[in-house]
């Protein structure tokens, strides 16, 4: 997974940083969303995936699909990702575009896993907290998980805070190694 976030991070810098500089970012982001959704697809995936499919196949199929959808840029940017042989990075580069737009726009989206459901208050409080300590407005995202036993894990960014009760039990058990 790190391999394909690091693989598929020039194409979302580049991809960002022209659609920055037209005032395009909102296309850019329903584009890529589309292209995302297309090779996500398990069909496409077994064919994009098939030894015997041309990359110029390939290429054709993409971009009939894609027609109407994606402008000359968009269509660009698949053949670019077809020729490098790299068109299974398009979830990887849709998602970290989203994340620089989301930095451009002040907002930090957040990951909060818990072990039992949060209410919108608890949500809400948790937001207000967590944005007066990064400084930016917060965009939570709430996944339950029954095995952290207690507590929540906050994500935003690189950061990874850890407040479960699993996650104190492993700290205890390396400290008595």
């Amino acid at each position: 997974m790190a391999e394909l976030a690091a693989l598929a991070r020039p194409y979302a810098e580049a991809v960002f940083l022209m659609a920055d500089e037209k005032g395009r970012i909102d296309q850019w982001s329903d584009m890529l969303e589309f292209l995302k959704q297309v090779t996500s697809d398990e069909l496409f995936k077994k064919i994009s995936n098939n030894p015997k499919v041309s990359s110029s196949a390939l290429e054709g199929v993409v971009l009939d699909i894609c027609e109407g959808q994606m402008d000359e840029e968009g269509l660009n940017l698949i053949k670019l990702l077809i020729k490098n042989n790299r068109l299974q990075l398009a979830s990887e580069i849709a998602e970290q575009y989203e994340v620089k737009k989301s930095e451009k726009c002040g907002l930090l989206d957040v990951t909060v896993t818990s072990a039992f459901p949060m209410s919108d208050s608890d949500k809400e409080t948790l937001g207000k907290s967590l944005s007066e300590s990064f400084g930016k407005k917060v965009k939570i995202s709430v996944e339950e998980d029954s095995s952290l036993i207690g507590g929540i894990v906050i994500r935003a960014g690189d950061k990874v805070i850890d407040g479960s009760l699993s996650g104190q039990i492993q700290q205890l058990a390396k400290q008595l190694k």
